[in-house]
């Protein structure tokens, strides 16, 4: 990766004094979106990413972050729009292993592509009301909740169903036509 600008975040959870979860917002289309601070591991500018072939095309490619792979998700694409176009305040946040099931360890970090990050906003619980069932732009089930902030709407998204390995390997597996052996016309005697 090129000489880039990151950013590690501080270990938060609540803010102290009023309660209120931390959350890192940031724009994808224009349209302001936030994820819970307690998943993101770091930002890092947007470069050197390595496609990988038939991928759904939400999955921009991997990048080598420290000596680890990670996959590089583009959200807008990812929620069903076109994919972002890359400028100068193009990021990649970077998001924490998600939880797999049973024993086995946490997954692997996963980078998102996102227009620009904007800040990181306290939003208490009295504050976020339950997601739409429809009129949004992205799948309800994306979304954990709207929060209210400077009388207006901030889209919370709810990044285990968003990066869920097993629905995007799912996706892949559908979107991607299966290498089939040609059938041989030979037969054993």
């Amino acid at each position: 990766m090129n000489s880039s600008t990151n950013i590690t975040l501080p270990p938060a959870t609540l803010n102290e004094q009023s309660g209120d979860a931390q959350y890192l917002t940031f724009l994808i289309n224009n349209e302001m979106f936030a994820i819970n601070i307690l998943g993101v591991k770091e930002i890092i500018e947007y470069g050197n990413i390595t496609p990988i072939p038939m991928m759904p095309s939400f999955i921009r490619g991997v990048i080598n972050l420290r000596g680890s792979v990670v996959s590089v998700v583009d959200l807008s694409a990812r929620f069903g729009c076109a994919p972002s176009n890359i400028t100068r305040r193009s990021c990649i946040v970077i998001i924490e292993g998600m939880p797999q099931q049973g024993d086995e360890p946490a997954g692997h970090d996963i980078g998102v592509v996102v227009d620009s990050v904007s800040e990181v906003l306290g939003i208490p619980p009295s504050d976020i009301e339950p997601p739409p069932s429809f009129g949004a732009k992205i799948r309800a089930d994306f979304i954990s909740g709207m929060g209210k902030v400077n009388g207006k709407f901030v889209i919370l998204i709810d990044t285990e169903k968003v990066l869920s390995l097993e629905e995007m390997a799912q996706l892949n597996e559908i979107t991607q036509p299966q290498a089939r052996l040609p059938q041989s016309n030979l037969q054993l005697s």
